[in-house]
């Protein structure tokens, strides 16, 4: 029985580890996403929110004259610390949910604990939604941010006033939280896209040249989390759109949108199935590297900690 005992101690302290190992190395690419992204994702931004700009190039270069260059970084320290956080958990939610799903297989069948391309992806829905809890308000946040007037009419003077001023208008949950449910859509379908097309060019690469998944290049590894990071939107970009809707929306008598359905009915009255697609360009132009070096970076921690 003391075995047992020991042999099941050790077993619970090995999953803690694994646990901590997964969320350091979500952390580390989050950290690495946010500083490559935030330029591309102001742009996004911009473009899903207001119309005054022609183009993505447009939309840069009036960024850039009129608010000069650390303006593209508006907003950063809420997703430096919050996006670091929020891989950290998809990252560690994703692997838990995995090993779960391997545990099942195992009952089914010892012979074969893989998972299937559907669980793939129900483990980065998991994933995503676990996330949900952190990215919506810590989006809105960046949002709002990116989206003030510059200079003396700005209405927020940093992430906490910002948060203080959004959970004073409704209170926290309609406020901090707005746009929350949309929000839980999008990442379910996002993460689960971004981790199933991750696995899948994978797994595929190692069964064509009949490797280990660990013997696979870092830039093989990289093209393949740029690659994930470009169907993650294609997959996901009308939820998002209306996110950005909602969470740069007014409050009181000038909130244009009351719901998710709301925002999209209008959106589709207002601007067509295009509206739905606004600011895609630069957004896959950054997914590529953004998703590139932060599955690189994941794999490179995985790898050195063990």
């Amino acid at each position: 029985m003391e075995d047992w005992e020991k042999t099941e101690k050790d077993l619970q302290n090995e999953g803690w580890v694994r646990t901590a190992k997964d969320l350091f190395a979500g952390a580390a690419g989050g950290i690495t996403q946010v500083l490559m992204g935030q330029p591309f994702d102001i742009v996004k931004v911009r473009l899903q929110t207001t119309s005054q700009y022609s183009s993505a190039f447009d939309c840069a270069a009036k960024i850039l004259k009129n608010e000069g260059p650390l303006a593209f970084y508006k907003g950063t320290l809420t997703p430096l610390v919050g996006i670091g956080a929020c891989v950290s958990v998809q990252f560690g939610a994703f692997h838990e949910a995995r090993r779960r799903f391997e545990e099942i297989n195992a009952k089914k069948s010892p012979a074969n604990t893989g998972l299937t391309y559907t669980q793939y992806y129900l483990a980065g829905a998991f994933a995503g939604i676990t996330n949900s809890v952190l990215s919506g308000p810590i989006e809105h946040v960046r949002i709002r941010l990116q989206t003030q007037p510059h200079g003396a009419q700005r209405l927020y003077n940093g992430p906490l006033d910002c948060v203080r001023k959004l959970s004073a208008h409704e209170g926290v949950l309609r406020g901090l939280f707005r746009g929350q449910v949309v929000t839980i859509y999008r990442e379910a379908q996002a993460y689960g896209v971004w981790f199933l097309t991750f696995e899948y060019l994978m797994n595929q690469d190692a069964k064509r040249n009949n490797i280990r998944r660990e013997d696979i290049s870092s830039i093989r590894v990289a093209t393949y989390g740029g690659l994930a990071g470009e169907a993650l939107w294609i997959a996901s970009y009308p939820f998002d759109v209306v996110k950005s809707k909602m969470q740069s929306d007014g409050f009181g008598p000038e909130q244009k949108f009351r719901s998710m359905t709301d925002c999209f009915r209008k959106t589709f009255a207002a601007e067509g199935f295009g509206g739905f697609w606004k600011g895609l360009g630069p957004t896959l132009l950054r997914a590529m590297p953004v998703s590139a070096g932060t599955f690189a970076t994941v794999e490179l921690v995985m790898r050195a900690i063990g």
